[in-house]
């Protein structure tokens, strides 16, 4: 079980306490966690995170083939596979999907990108 976090900051339980998850909503959090954290921004754990910010340093035509090597590097310590990465712009912003496979249940994530 690891603590539910939600905008960077721990869930109370509504009790004394911190509330839990475990299961793929915990693998969902830790997923989530990995594409935001920027990689090597851990002295002591440099393969967190992913490179996913420099997106906006590639011309449009490079984006998706490195967002989708970002996106393995970032989750290659956890139990998923990456099926599909999709990158779509709205203007200024942009959004990365990864659909994922955890055994034999998908999930997907939707993260924003620059």
């Amino acid at each position: 079980m690891e603590l539910k976090l939600q905008n960077g900051d721990y869930v109370s339980d509504g009790a004394a306490g911190l509330r839990r998850v475990e299961g793929a909503e915990a693998l969902l959090q830790r997923v989530l966690f990995r594409l935001t954290a920027r990689r090597a921004a851990f002295p002591f754990w440099e393969t967190l995170g992913s490179r996913l910010w420099q997106l906006g340093t590639i011309p449009p035509a490079g984006r998706l083939p490195a967002a989708r090597q970002y996106v393995a590097e970032a989750l290659a310590e956890e139990p998923v596979s990456v099926e599909h990465v999709t990158l779509t712009e709205q203007g200024s912003r942009g959004f990365l999907t990864v659909e994922l496979r955890y055994g034999s249940t998908p999930l997907s994530v939707t993260v924003e990108v620059p």
